[in-house]
């Protein structure tokens, strides 16, 4: 049987993320990837992001749905990097890495993560609960 939709996206992403390991200089093994790693690998992905956040100086600042388009950056959407964060940390595991030295199950990637949300609920005036 084929892979699922979920299994072959987590490939994906482990491979990409392995290449993005592969591409610093020196060039990291994964068996030394760190918290730091995961975390630039976050912001590099931002420069293919599709989700316009607009910056606190904009007109358009707070505003779901603005009448007219700005400058502002496109970023990576809070959930999609949640998800890909999923993806990664049960890849990780699969790939032998263990539980405990998890660099994607850190909570600083926790935090990253709901310092991201709550950045981009601000700028698109998107009301997020707390559960």
């Amino acid at each position: 049987a084929a892979p699922s939709r979920y299994e072959s996206q987590k490939r994906r992403d482990w491979n990409t993320f392995g290449q993005f390991l592969r591409n610093q200089r020196p060039p990291v093994a994964l068996s030394q990837c760190n918290i730091n790693h995961v975390l630039d690998f976050l912001r590099y992905l931002d420069q293919f992001g599709k989700t316009r956040v607009h910056a606190q100086g904009c007109i358009f600042y707070g505003q779901p749905e603005p009448p007219a388009p700005c400058g502002c950056p496109l970023k990576q959407a809070w959930g999609s990097l949640d998800a890909l964060i999923g993806r990664l940390r049960a890849a990780y595991e699969e790939n032998g890495g263990s539980p405990e030295t998890n660099p994607f199950a850190s909570a600083a990637i926790r935090v990253f993560l709901r310092e991201i949300k709550e950045c981009q609920a601000k700028a698109r005036g998107i009301p997020y609960k707390k559960k």
